[in-house]
């Protein structure tokens, strides 16, 4: 129940956090319309809020004792720690480069910040990171995860729920790709259908097909998987070594920022990216080539769960 009303709290920030993103770009656009972008914020604006409704939905089945959003939960919270692991060794990247940019942006004469203000403004980032992204996820994997907290659920819910249907690594598979359909669908509105495709960028109607194509194809392997259907696994598999190879061409021979340049992106925001050079050049290649073995390596992970039958009916 405590674990529940943390959850439901959680939801509430998340739901509060989207509305503010959009009044953080109206503001930007008064002080230098050349970094606002309201366009590309939609998706994330949209992820927000429906994060929001999402925890307070499962808070509640928490303090309920729902076997469904036990598992729903655990799922969260796994995704949640690696996403924020991710997040602070990017920021660990980026951010010297940040403050370098960001020091005295708008004067005259910029003067660097001092080694003390960095380290300051270093350390105070990484700890929230870390409460936020590291240790709050973690706790919530623990406790989640937990025999009790299972054993808990199943004695107060004894009703087979849908979660209960799929193997939780699997059911995890399902849901990101589920996630990823909206995404898509969002594509042509946020990035002018913008779409890489071996060595070049398809755009406008062609590249909006694209990406309807993509997201009904991985709608369609949610689906499969879910029933725990080989095919599934394959066509994921193959689809995303695709997609890799079709993303290493494209990247190899076009800079990312040309990209969002087609998307519509502000020049401030481009300048801006030109100047981190987190994704530009070969460092884009080589994101590419080791960023899928993670992903591949969990899909080698999750196909025990297949029977070697897959078209046979699993409760024939």
């Amino acid at each position: 129940m405590v674990f529940g009303v943390l959850t439901v709290v959680m939801g509430g920030l998340c739901a509060l956090y989207a509305p503010l993103m959009l009044l953080s770009q109206l503001a930007a656009a008064r002080v230098n319309p050349s970094l606002a972008n309201p366009a590309a914020m939609v998706p994330a604006i949209a992820t927000y809020a429906a994060l929001g409704v999402a925890l307070i939905w499962l808070g509640i089945g928490s303090i309920q004792t729902r076997r469904w959003a036990r598992a729903l939960l655990l799922i969260f919270s796994w995704s949640w720690l690696l996403v924020g692991i991710l997040s602070v060794i990017i920021t660990a990247f980026i951010m010297p480069k940040m403050l370098s940019m960001f020091s005295g942006a708008g004067t005259a004469h910029p003067e660097p910040l001092s080694s003390a203000i960095v380290a300051g403004i270093m350390i105070m980032t990484f700890l929230i990171l870390g409460f936020v992204f590291v240790l709050a996820p973690t706790a919530w994997v623990c406790f989640y995860g937990s025999r009790h907290v299972k054993a808990t659920c199943e004695a107060r819910d004894g009703v087979t729920r849908w979660t209960d249907a799929c193997p939780l690594p699997v059911l995890a598979l399902c849901l990101w790709l589920a996630y990823s359909v909206p995404t898509l669908l969002l594509m042509p509105l946020m990035g002018r259908g913008v779409f890489p495709c071996f060595g070049t960028f398809v755009t406008g109607a062609p590249g909006t097909m694209l990406s309807l194509a993509v997201a009904i194809l991985w709608g369609y392997v949610a689906w499969l998987l879910y029933r725990l259907d080989l095919r599934g696994w394959w066509l994921l598999l193959a689809t995303s070594i695709v997609f890799t190879i079709s993303a290493l061409v494209t990247f190899a021979r076009h800079d990312v920022t040309e990209m969002y340049e087609l998307m519509g992106y502000p020049q401030g925001q481009l300048d801006q990216l030109r100047q981190l050079g987190l994704l530009s050049g070969s460092r884009m290649v080589w994101l590419l080539v080791v960023g899928p073995v993670p992903f591949l390596g969990y899909l080698l992970f999750v196909r025990r769960y297949f029977p070697a039958r897959s078209h046979v009916p699993r409760h024939a």
